[in-house]
C-alpha cells in the first residue's frame, strides 16, 4: 500500500527519522514505508538539491545525517477553517464535472490533501452530508477543443474553429479566429476573440466548437483590449454597442427575492408604500433581459424600454398561440 501514500508525507517521514539520530539510510527507510530503494533514493535527492536539506551520508554507521541539527524540512501550516474551505471548495467542483476541467481541478485537490502533514486528517464526508450545491446545467466540451484553444488563449496563437450555429443542419463552418479572452456564464464557456471572416470581435460557445487547429500565426492582444470595456453593462453573456435603461415592476409577492440579490452593478430600486418595487439598470442588450423577465410570470412587468416591451409582448402572443 505504500506506493498510494502522498510523496509529501514520505518527505516528511525521511526528514524525521533523519532527525532522530538513528542514521537511517535507503534500504531501512524503503522497508519501513513500504516502497522500493531507488524512490528512497530520489527522495533524498529531491530534499538535498530541491529543498536545500543539509544531509550527508555517513560511511561509517552506514545512514544519513543533518550537518546542521536543528534543521527543519519546510511544513504546510494550515488552520481549521483551511480545511473547511478545502473541503467546501472541492464540493463546489461538481458544477465542472462535464467540463476538461473537472479532471485536473480534482487532481489539484487530491494533491493538496496529499500533501497535509500527516497529524492532519482530512474527513470531507460530514461535508458531504450537511453541504449541497445545485450547480446550473454545464454543457459538455470537447477535451481536446478545450486543450487547443486554452493553448491557444496562452500562446497567442490563431485558431482554425469548426463552429456550428444552433439549429444548424450542416457541420458547421470553419473560420480563423485570434483568441483574446475566455468567460464561463451559467455554466457555458464562450470564446471571445477576432473573427478574420467579419474583421470583428465575436462570441463563440465552446459547446458548438467541434473541432480546433492551432494556425502559426500569432497575434499580439491589441493593447487597448479590456474584457470588461468589451461587454460594457451586459446583463448575460450578449452584448451590443446600444445602451438601454430597463425598467421593471414587480408584484408584491416577489419583491423580498429582487431585494436580496444583486442582479445588475447599475441596479436601482424603488419600493412603493404597497410593497410593489421597480427595479431599473442600464445594459447593452435586451435578449437575455426578456428571458429573465418572463421567467417571472405575472409577478413582473416590463415598463421600458419600448424596444424590450415589444419583444415580450410578442413572446407572450407566440406563446399563448400554442394553448389555443
Amino acid at each position: 500500500m505504500g506506493k498510494f501514500k502522498p510523496q509529501y508525507r514520505r518527505l516528511l517521514f525521511i526528514g524525521r527519522k533523519i532527525r532522530e539520530g538513528s542514521f537511517p539510510n535507503c534500504s531501512s527507510l524503503a522497508k519501513e514505508w513500504e516502497v522500493s530503494t531507488k524512490t528512497v533514493q530520489r527522495d533524498i535527492a529531491y530534499l538535498k538539491w530541491e529543498l536545500d536539506a543539509p544531509i550527508e551520508y555517513d560511511s561509517v554507521k552506514h545512514g544519513y545525517y543533518y550537518t546542521e541539527p536543528n534543521y527543519r524540512m519546510p511544513t504546510m501550516t494550515i488552520s481549521e477553517s483551511d480545511l473547511f474551505a478545502i473541503c467546501i471548495a472541492e464540493k463546489a467542483l461538481e458544477q465542472y464535472k462535464h467540463t476538461p476541467l473537472y479532471t485536473k481541478l480534482a487532481s489539484v485537490f487530491d494533491k493538496i490533501q496529499g500533501s497535509l502533514p500527516e497529524k492532519v486528517s482530512v474527513h470531507p464526508s460530514w461535508v458531504e452530508s450537511r453541504f449541497s450545491f445545485f450547480s446550473a446545467p454545464v454543457t459538455k466540451i470537447d477535451g481536446n477543443v478545450w486543450q487547443t484553444i486554452t493553448k491557444s488563449v496562452r500562446g497567442n496563437r490563431t485558431l482554425r474553429l469548426g463552429h456550428v450555429s444552433p439549429g444548424a443542419k450542416d457541420k458547421g463552418e470553419e473560420r480563423d479566429v485570434d483568441p483574446y479572452h475566455l468567460v464561463n456564464h451559467k455554466g457555458q464557456w464562450y470564446l471571445i476573440g477576432h473573427c478574420h471572416r467579419s474583421q470583428k470581435l465575436r462570441t463563440f460557445a465552446l459547446s458548438r466548437v467541434n473541432k480546433a487547429r492551432l494556425l502559426e500565426r500569432r497575434f499580439a492582444l491589441p493593447e487597448d483590449f479590456d474584457i470588461r470595456k468589451v461587454v460594457g453593462s451586459h446583463f448575460g453573456i450578449m452584448w451590443s454597442d446600444e445602451e438601454y435603461h430597463v425598467r421593471i415592476r414587480f408584484a408584491q409577492r416577489v419583491a423580498p427575492y429582487i431585494k436580496e440579490r444583486q442582479w445588475h452593478p447599475t441596479q436601482k430600486i424603488k419600493e412603493n408604500r404597497d410593497g410593489i418595487l421597480v427595479l431599473s439598470f442600464t445594459t447593452n442588450h435586451l435578449n437575455e433581459v426578456k428571458d429573465w423577465a418572463l421567467s417571472w410570470g405575472s409577478s413582473a412587468k416590463v415598463l421600458g424600454p419600448k424596444e424590450l416591451v415589444t419583444k415580450i409582448k410578442r413572446d407572450l402572443h407566440a406563446a399563448a398561440g400554442l394553448y389555443k
